[in-house]
């Protein structure tokens, strides 16, 4: 079980962000996303947006640096990956 994280090149609201995941668990996720006091509204569905700082603090912690492509293929692997339109549901 790893936590991944990807570089923070997507803009939005005049900052730069990335992709937090697990390669296992939703459960892995949640908890590394609590040890980091991630706000709930941050969780995307299969993964946390976080900043180019609170990446930084991530690495710290223990997530890998890894890119986009991993992410999105550790996602469909662990069998996490939702689309776009069910990544907002309950």
């Amino acid at each position: 079980m790893t936590i991944l994280v990807d570089s923070a090149v997507w803009p939005w609201r005049g900052r730069l962000w990335a992709h937090l995941i697990s390669d296992a668990s939703l459960d892995e996720l949640h908890a590394f996303a609590a040890r980091l006091a991630l706000p709930e509204r941050s969780f995307g569905g299969d993964h946390y947006d976080i900043t180019d700082e609170l990446r930084d603090c991530a690495i710290a912690e223990g997530a890998q640096p890894v890119d986009s492509r991993t992410i999105v293929r550790a996602l469909h692997a662990a069998g996490l990956r939702k689309r776009p339109a069910q990544r907002h549901q309950p």
